[in-house]
């Protein structure tokens, strides 16, 4: 669509630094539209708080704020949970957040009429490509406009400049300036003093870490929890029924506070270029190590390992952006399938960073202590012999052919 027939527009508004500024951008470079700020409530609480005021102030018509909390826990995370997706040692926090908000957008697009869907992701990450292929999905006919893509703003210090010409209130300064995204799963921390890998992170300075403290500062006795789950899906916190959010809720309460879950990673994104960024998940770096535990003791062998090669895939598959495709829904119904007898109580004792194991039981386990023990049992030892004589029959005849006795 041409710029001036583009009459009304539904923008993904975090109130952040590029959201805060893009409406009046927007106000400016597009005609005048209708803003319509629409903030997908995906569990970072305190960063809604003042954001109607802010985003009506700087031009929105209005701000819809929409619930997306379990809908990510329950559609997304726990899937990637079954499959135990993790993408380069990144457990996932800004990628499962991304399809939820997305197909939000496309549903307030459409009823209200709207002409665009804008979004603040930069031309250099991740999050353009997983916006616009959700919203390719959802709203197929809708206009998408991404100003990062169009504008001469040129770094975040020019963000700021802009802001503060059209008197619009930031939270952050220069010297706090890190790019920050949170969620109920993590809060990823990017740029300023990160982008040199050469530097050790703030750990222990006041204010960098939000969701707990530095190992180092952690008590110094150790915390045991136990985790219950239900064909792969957490049921259950110190015998506690209770839905999968509030259980995440609860373990980034006790994991923060023993300061687990805090990596430094280099990341190869989508686009092709290593970045570096400090991630805080704690309760969800608790539920996927309970989750392999209890993984271990209820799933044989083959599934396990077949289940180990496609998270990759799985991991590659959301991270790139094309969780709603039919390899998702396929993939999925695996995940589903491999964890039916998944179900337990996982114990754990959590010290200084560390997640240790303390017991693990199961209903379908697969363990057998007759079979296992180093004590006297039935197993015939014997029958050894001539499964090992089978098993490297093919290596014994590469070794007749070299030594010319084939």
């Amino acid at each position: 669509m041409e710029k001036k027939d583009i009459k009304k527009i539904v923008l993904a508004y975090s109130g952040g630094l590029d959201t805060s500024i893009i409406i009046p951008w927007l106000k400016e470079n597009y005609n005048d539209p209708e803003i319509i700020a629409v903030a997908g409530d995906v569990g970072q609480v305190d960063e809604l708080e003042g954001l109607e005021e802010k985003a009506i102030k700087t031009g929105a018509s209005k701000l819809i704020v929409a619930d997306l909390v379990d809908e990510m826990v329950d559609d997304v995370i726990i899937p990637c949970l079954k499959m135990g997706a993790i993408y380069e040692n990144y457990l996932l926090g800004t990628a499962f957040a991304r399809p939820v908000i997305a197909k939000k957008l496309a549903e307030i697009a459409l009823e209200e009429g709207a002409d665009a869907i804008a979004h603040g992701c930069t031309g250099k990450g991740n999050d353009q490509v997983r916006f616009e292929l959700a919203l390719k999905r959802w709203a197929p006919e809708t206009a998408i406009i991404a100003p990062w893509r169009e504008w001469d703003i040129l770094s975040r210090d020019q963000e700021i400049d802009y802001a503060e010409a059209h008197d619009v209130p930031l939270k952050i300064t220069r010297e706090t300036n890190y790019s920050k995204d949170k969620n109920i799963w993590h809060l990823s921390h990017e740029g300023l003093d990160l982008e040199d890998p050469a530097n050790e992170p703030q750990y222990e300075k006041d204010g960098f870490l939000e969701l707990g403290v530095s190992p180092l500062q952690a008590p110094d006795e150790p915390t045991y929890i136990t985790v219950g789950f239900e064909a792969g899906a957490p049921v259950s916190f110190n015998g506690e029924k209770m839905k999968a959010s509030a259980i995440i809720e609860k373990l980034n309460e006790v994991g923060g506070a023993n300061g687990i879950g805090i990596i430094d990673i280099i990341e190869n994104r989508l686009i092709g270029m290593k970045v570096r960024g400090v991630y805080e998940t704690p309760g969800g770096t608790i539920l996927y190590y309970a989750h392999e535990k209890l993984e271990s003791l209820t799933v044989d062998k083959e599934t396990k390992h077949l289940k180990q090669k496609l998270a990759v895939d799985y991991a590659d598959m959301l991270y790139n952006g094309k969780w709603y495709s039919p390899l998702q829904e396929a993939l999925t119904a695996f995940a589903n399938e491999s964890n039916k007898k998944v179900t337990g109580e996982v114990k754990l004792k959590l010290y200084k960073g560390n997640i240790i194991p303390a017991g693990i039981s199961s209903p379908h386990s697969l363990y057998s202590e007759e079979l296992a023990s180093f004590g006297e049992t039935a197993f015939d030892h014997s029958q050894a012999t001539g499964f090992i004589n089978i098993w490297g029959l093919p290596t014994l005849a590469q070794a007749m052919l070299e030594n010319g006795k084939l």
